[in-house]
């Protein structure tokens, strides 16, 4: 028997910012992945959240945009507004 799996893409999700970067637990609220800066926190530090396809425990790191961000269920991408 031949067993097939298909692998869902994530979904992508752009934020927009008027500013020169934004920070990334704020970048995790602002798009709506995590629910709370306590639950950004700890996903930070567990090491599930990559930036730009490296993996990032630093929460108050800056972003500017054109970064993109990969946690478990979704990749975002900051845009300039």
């Amino acid at each position: 028997m031949i067993i097939k799996a298909r692998i869902k893409e994530k979904p992508v999700r752009e934020i927009f910012i008027t500013t020169e970067f934004i920070r990334l637990d704020s970048a995790l609220k602002l798009a709506d992945a995590v629910q709370s800066g306590g639950h950004a926190k700890i996903i930070i530090q567990d090491g599930e959240v990559k930036v730009n396809g490296e993996v990032c425990t630093m929460r108050g790191k800056k972003l500017h945009p054109g970064d993109e961000i990969a946690v478990p269920f979704m990749k975002i991408v900051v845009r300039e507004k």
